[in-house]
């Protein structure tokens, strides 16, 4: 076994700090070797968002002494580079040990001098976002593991604009966690204390209702949801998760008649009872809510992830029958057209208007942001980047932020949260299906009409995994390589552009010229390619894993399909 890994272990059974439940779990895997030094080889590492692993007593497992020692890093940097009075907003989703970790987090605050708003039930990303603005915090923390299998959970953590941390802040706290040596530097205090000094407050009915007045605030055509209120059926599922409450409220009070939530997946379940993988983007996961949706001869069928931060959906084809999934890029253009046209028509647009993507996202994005007019910004791939940018605009005087979305099934329409927020996409794609059912149109039959008006774009991607000692090493050599000697051409398409977010130099192949990304730095390679093809190669930070997302434009939907093999094979065949 490895040493240090033995001395931590043994370390966690004798010292009276760890309690008797948790000196107990690790009794019972004493004699697991392999377990032991899983638990103990490391510890968790504090990420650029914050914390995830597998629940359980060790140093490299989520429990209630690595989420405290977490969030003393935390507050430490917040006292040394924010102002500790603004507080910090803290909410939990549907996991296990979800409320404890939360409650942890506050405590260990509240004893470093640090108010904590914390949630008194469970609550979803966008309102833990709207919470921390709500408040005028310094930072705020969502305890999620997002889609991750139940035996995992996580720490997600903000900056008082309401994102996830970006630069410097996210390399700021990491260090500061990462100087919080000993278990025993963390401080904690118990929830009388914290009470009784004002340090711990409790949130809910006011936040809540001040979220839903927000949200409303981006429906465009209240009239139209009132005619097809009768008429539009409605299927919905929270995945067990914190979307229930927010999603069911919101069109309840929109006046939708016929909203079927999934019986089977309406209560918080942290064991996820009724699916593999509690992730929209599986089609499996939606075996219950589309059997209900024929059952009812729903419209529409959506889902919203454990943390209610992405939503996918299905939607019925007129001409078979059948109900079609929907990418994050499909549902996304299909609210963002729908804003864009309909704010132009009403002529409710913002002065300035901003809509901002990332760089794997659809280049359908930018022809629609175009059409309509819409200043239109690519970011690096991570939702926190999009939130940033309405800080900036809102700084610079510049644009106003209208939406943003990126290509894993998150989204934001309006400025009231800074993550992508669920309960505000159901709400728009609902009331997007009630417009569109009032003319005789299904949502997969607008879908088909902005194929029609811009191409038929479609996205892929391919993961590789390098297993063993050597796979970041191999995978590393493939960026390399890519970068040192990038391709010309992806089979038949060629290559127009090279990007390197790692150096931010772009190099124009067509007429030798060199420009800059003006992104921050990032390990990301972009390939540009003719007819508005494009490829994206980004390794995992955490697994011995590449990625490579690609696009292309075809002429109907078995060219785009076509296409989509053509480039994932010169791909595959390049590594």
């Amino acid at each position: 076994m490895n040493e240090t890994a033995k001395k931590e272990f043994e370390s966690w059974l004798s010292d009276p700090y760890f309690d008797d439940a948790t000196k107990q779990e690790l009794l019972a895997i004493r004699n697991d070797e392999k377990e032991v030094e899983d638990r103990f080889y490391t510890s968790l590492t504090f990420g650029t968002g914050g914390l995830r692993g597998v629940i359980g007593a060790g140093t490299n497992r989520m429990n209630i002494y690595t989420v405290r020692k977490a969030t003393q890093g935390l507050a430490n940097y917040i006292n040394k580079n924010g102002d500790p009075s603004r507080g910090v907003a803290i909410a939990y989703d549907c996991r296990h040990m979800s409320p404890e970790f939360a409650k942890e987090t506050a405590l260990c605050l509240a004893a470093n001098g640090i108010k904590a708003y914390l949630s008194d039930t469970l609550r979803s990303v966008p309102q833990e976002s709207f919470a921390l603005r709500y408040f005028g915090c310094q930072a705020g923390v969502e305890i999620t593991a997002s889609h991750n299998p139940p035996e995992y959970n996580g720490y997600k953590a903000y900056w008082e604009d309401g994102a996830q941390v970006t630069p410097p802040h996210d390399t700021g706290i990491i260090a500061e966690v990462n100087a919080v040596e000993s278990f025993e530097d963390v401080k904690t205090m118990s929830e009388e204390e914290a009470l009784e000094k004002g340090l711990l407050q409790y949130f809910g009915k006011e936040v809540d209702d001040a979220y839903m007045e927000a949200l409303k605030k981006q429906i465009i055509h209240p009239e139209v949801i009132s005619e097809m209120a009768d008429d539009i059926k409605i299927v919905y599922t929270p995945f067990h998760g914190a979307g229930l409450v927010p999603v069911t409220r919101v069109l309840n009070e929109l006046g939708f008649k016929q909203v079927y939530v999934v019986p089977e997946q309406e209560e918080p379940d942290g064991d996820f009872t009724t699916l593999d993988y509690p992730n929209p983007e599986d089609p499996k996961a939606f075996t219950l809510a589309l059997k209900l949706a024929k059952e009812k001869d729903a419209d529409i069928v959506l889902a919203t992830d454990p943390d209610a931060d992405r939503l996918g959906i299905y939607a019925k084809d007129t001409k078979t029958g059948e109900y079609i999934g929907f990418t994050g890029n499909m549902s996304g253009m299909l609210i963002a057209e729908y804003i864009l046209r309909e704010r132009r028509l009403t002529n409710t647009m913002p002065e300035n208007p901003a809509f901002v993507t990332t760089i794997v996202t659809t280049n359908l994005a930018r022809r629609i942001a175009e059409d309509y007019g819409l200043y239109y910004k690519e970011v690096l791939t991570g939702f926190k980047y999009i939130g940033e940018q309405i800080k900036i605009f809102e700084q610079e005087n510049s644009h106003n932020y209208v939406f943003g979305l990126e290509e894993s099934y998150g989204c934001l329409a309006g400025t009231h949260a800074r993550d992508k927020d669920a309960p505000c996409a159901v709400m728009m794609l609902c009331e997007a299906a009630a417009f569109y059912k009032k003319q005789g149109l299904t949502l997969w039959d607008q879908m088909l009409n902005i194929y029609e008006k811009y191409g038929y774009y479609k996205e892929t991607q391919h993961a590789i995994t390098m297993k063993g000692i050597d796979g970041l090493e191999q995978i590393a050599a493939l960026m390399e390589k890519f970068r040192n000697d990038p391709p010309t051409k992806f089979g038949s398409f060629n290559v127009l552009e090279f990007r390197d977010y790692k150096t931010g130099v772009t190099k124009d192949l067509v007429n030798g010229t060199e420009g800059v990304t003006g992104l921050p730095q990032s390990n990301v390679l972009y390939f540009a390619l003719d007819h508005d093809a494009w490829c994206c190669a980004r390794p995992s930070g955490t697994e011995p894993k590449i990625k490579f997302y690609m696009g292309v434009v075809g002429t109907d939907l078995e060219n785009a399909d076509a296409l989509c093999k053509e480039l994932t094979d010169a791909v595959v065949a390049m590594i």
